[in-house]
């Protein structure tokens, strides 16, 4: 007889949840799909990088949640110009929804939700930036062109709202 204490009974290992075991939604493949090399042996990869793509905004994280490496991502960018639409309309749909995010937080802060807003303004403006680098290269200006006329057009704005503002002649008294 020992006198060291009794071992606890062991438990029954504990199974994974349903949302642990979160598996990827099916996804119907199109002929044409299939002629572009997407497959289901593939896991047709591009439709769930560009859904998570609008979520997070980051190719590695859509790469990683699509199971393909980066480079094929980019690879295929340049190769195929409806994906590389395709990616700058999902980007663009990710800004979006980050501004709207961001606006809703401002409008109605709450302790539960953490937001930092330094770094989503600033990303923001990052992607302002970009967007006016891409529109510069796509019409042959610069980015400071791009810029100035829409400074220009702000300006423009602002002269057409003074001058509404300004009375009439006739309603001022002689």
């Amino acid at each position: 007889m020992t006198t060291a204490p009794e071992a606890p009974p062991a438990q029954p290992r504990a199974r994974k949840t349903a949302a642990a075991r979160k598996k990827k939604p099916q996804v119907r493949v199109t002929n044409r799909a299939r002629e572009e090399g997407d497959r289901p042996g593939t896991g047709h990869w591009r439709v769930y990088f560009l859904e998570h793509l609008v979520q997070t905004s980051s190719v590695r994280a859509a790469a990683a949640y699509a199971r393909v490496a980066p480079s094929r991502a980019y690879r295929t960018r340049k190769q195929d110009a409806g994906f590389a639409r395709a990616w700058d309309a999902a980007l663009a749909e990710g800004y979006r929804d980050l501004e709207m995010d961001l606006l809703a937080y401002l409008r109605n802060p709450s302790p539960d939700h953490k937001m930092d807003v330094a770094s989503a303004i600033r990303l923001l403006t990052l992607h302002r930036q970009a967007v006016a680098q891409s529109r510069a290269a796509e019409e042959d200006e610069d980015e400071q062109a791009v810029l100035d006329s829409i400074d220009a057009m702000i300006d423009e704005m602002r002269q057409r709202a003074a001058v509404r503002s300004l009375p009439d002649e006739a309603d001022e008294p002689e």
